[in-house]
């Protein structure tokens, strides 16, 4: 058999859709200003499809930031794998800042977020460790996992008691191997917007020997008083041993980091693959890193008003009757009930007449029959835009509710 003979056989979950959804439901082109009012195919759109939290992408000084050092150092420096000829004083730098406000004693700053995790996973443990891990964890950790040689338990979606469970598992497997037990789970889970019970997870600490892996990237600049991360709003963050974050969602860049003690990052310095045998992170991006954190720290008006938007979207959502499930965070899912058809018609409907952006969820992300649509409020979003697409929601659910979106083929107008 040919090797490209699966692929025409099998395009997957969801490439199987992409002639029809190409370009439209999937890898759209968002054109324009990153902002709330962006443009779809030559069209104005309210966007609610942006990972911009605290509105930093466009923000002025770190446009003038981006730019100044740019022009300074160009994208190539500094040039090569950090280890061998690809540090800086500002990489440090930007390292530094980071243990002081996450309240880690030291940090590796990791060129990638996906990648970086993987590479934590793979450098941390050994096939005598066992990992007990969240079942709807993402698929960073779950690539990272099928890294790992050792035995993996999976416990159900943030549930205490199957935890614990699969930790006594855990346990009776470590003490045969020698081996130690790693918790992996995240700070908000970026479909539902749940907060990981991370509490719960480090009162079993007094019951049980293990380490704690967070990866916070929807936590990181949005939850707790400062925007440490959901360990600072849940007041655990010293029960987090190996904090994880990237750059992609708060900060609104590339990029992404680790704080854990000195002592573990030392190790992960001189063993993570992914970073050893790879371009160091460009100039122009620790610079901009450094600003952005600089506003995260200075700036508390932004996450303010972040949660002022947030909290009016979700309480109109749940005045008007629509389940947006248990949320505690800025990412918003609404679900509706519909086939995929109607789903397609219902975002057609959605983007062409009301001028709404945002991004579906269909099966087999979640079950057969849900619609989920998800919303990404930031700082730079306004109250007219939140009632705008209140007004819309409602109207859209209404017209599911009555068949309107029963066609099996989504007559796209495009």
């Amino acid at each position: 058999m040919d090797l490209f003979d699966k692929v025409r056989k099998n395009r997957g979950a969801l490439g199987q859709y992409s002639d029809e959804a190409h370009g439209y439901f999937m890898f759209p082109k968002l054109t324009g200003e990153i902002g709330p009012r962006m443009n779809f195919m030559g069209k104005p759109m309210l966007n609610w499809s942006l990972n911009n939290y605290i509105g930093l992408a466009n923000h002025p000084e770190v446009r003038r930031v981006d730019g100044e050092s740019a022009m300074k150092w160009g994208l190539a420096y500094p040039m090569g794998a950090r280890m061998m000829s690809g540090n800086s004083d500002q990489h440090d730098l930007l390292e530094k800042q980071l243990s002081e406000f996450v309240g880690k004693e030291d940090t590796v700053l990791l060129n990638f977020g996906y990648q970086g995790i993987v590479s934590i996973i793979d450098s941390l443990l050994d096939r005598k460790d066992v990992v007990v891990y969240d079942e709807q964890s993402h698929a960073c950790i779950i690539d990272g996992l099928r890294m790992h040689l050792g035995k993996r338990f999976v416990y159900k979606h943030n549930d205490i008691e199957s935890c614990e469970k699969q930790l006594q598992r855990a346990e009776k497997l470590a003490e045969e191997t020698g081996g130690g037990i790693m918790v992996i789970t995240e700070g908000v889970f970026g479909m539902s917007g749940m907060v990981g019970c991370l509490d719960k997870i480090v009162a079993l600490k007094s019951k049980y020997n293990f380490r704690l892996l967070v990866d916070d990237a929807h936590g990181f600049g949005t939850m707790g008083k400062t925007g440490a991360g959901t360990g600072e709003f849940l007041g655990i963050q010293e029960g987090i041993d190996v904090y994880f974050s990237t750059f992609a969602k708060s900060m609104a860049s590339i990029g992404a980091f680790v704080s854990t003690t000195k002592e573990v990052a030392t190790y992960l310095r001189y063993n993570m693959r992914s970073q050893i045998f790879a371009k160091t992170v460009p100039m122009p991006l620790v610079e901009g890193a450094i600003k952005r954190l600089e506003l995260l720290r200075t700036r508390p008006e932004l996450k303010d008003n972040l949660w002022k938007i947030v909290n009016t979207l979700q309480s109109g959502l749940k005045a008007r009757g629509f389940n947006i499930g248990a949320t505690q965070s800025p990412v918003t899912p609404v679900f509706l009930s519909g086939s995929v058809g109607e789903a397609t018609q219902l975002v057609v409907d959605l983007r062409e007449n009301y001028h709404i952006f945002c991004s579906i969820v269909v099966y087999p992300v979640v079950p057969k029959g849900v619609i989920m649509l998800r919303l990404i409020p930031t700082a730079v979003h306004t109250l007219e835009d939140v009632e705008e697409t209140l007004n819309a929601f409602e109207k859209v659910a209404e017209k599911l509710k009555i068949g309107a979106y029963s066609n099996e083929v989504a007559s796209m107008a495009v």
